[in-house]
């Protein structure tokens, strides 16, 4: 299924070097991320080694070369969230969930990541789980929400 979709994509390029970061993008909109059989398919059409393809993805940030969990957690950084116990609130949902900022469970259920702002300063300080922003966060109540909800197969190293 992946290599139908990177097909399809490709096949909207001219195969030119300049291609690759609109490449990237198109296919990570699709995927969810880069795959790395989505990289070398990509590195073969434009004509450049493999490894030029890997150091674009990882050079930026917006590109992901492992797949996300089913729900993203995401915790605010920003100066209103930080000074208002940000930093407590993402100790107790690594404890919860049994992950490192950065990291996605091995089943693929939870990728927690840390922002740099929600946009939310006013809910202070806020958590975004997938679409939805829950402000006025505590860590008992990052607890609570979490409950049960850990993991036990792991984490891997998120982008």
């Amino acid at each position: 299924m992946e290599e139908e979709f990177v097909d399809r994509i490709l096949a909207s390029y001219k195969g030119e070097r300049n291609e690759l970061v609109p490449i990237l993008q198109e296919v990570q909109e699709n995927l969810g991320y880069l795959p790395e059989k989505a990289m070398i398919d990509i590195a073969r059409f434009l004509g450049v080694p493999g490894s030029h393809v890997y150091s674009v993805a990882s050079f930026y940030a917006q590109f992901r070369t492992l797949p996300l969990g089913k729900t993203r957690v995401a915790v605010c950084r920003g100066t209103a969230c930080h000074i208002r116990g940000a930093p407590l609130i993402l100790h107790e949902i690594e404890d919860a969930i049994h992950l490192k900022e950065g990291e996605t469970s091995g089943d693929l259920e939870y990728t927690l990541e840390t922002v740099a702002c929600i946009g939310c300063c006013a809910l202070a300080p806020c958590i975004k789980v997938n679409m939805d922003v829950a402000g006025d966060m505590t860590p008992e109540k990052a607890k609570e929400l979490f409950k049960g909800n850990g993991n036990s197969n792991g984490g891997n190293r998120g982008e």
